[in-house]
């Protein structure tokens, strides 16, 4: 498989075309291409925000309980 200078390598993808071309448009994107690099940048993103959203819940949850404070389900 070729690589090029930017790290990219020659991918061959069977993908539901009905599915790209709605992401296509979902994405406000151009080409095939760019709509799977967006799509994947877009999940990689939202990983990371889940991942730091996590970490801060955990973190504000155990500042809580060290600090004497009691957590009650109001529910």
């Amino acid at each position: 498989m070729q690589v090029t200078t930017n790290g990219k390598k020659n991918k061959h993808f069977i993908l539901n075309q009905k599915r790209l071309d709605k992401a296509k448009k979902i994405l406000g994107t151009t080409t095939e291409t760019e709509t799977v690099e967006t799509a994947l940048e877009r999940v990689i993103t939202e990983a990371e925000t889940n991942r730091k959203a996590w970490a801060a819940h955990d973190s504000f949850i155990k500042s809580m309980i060290e600090g004497g404070h009691k957590i009650e389900d109001v529910f």
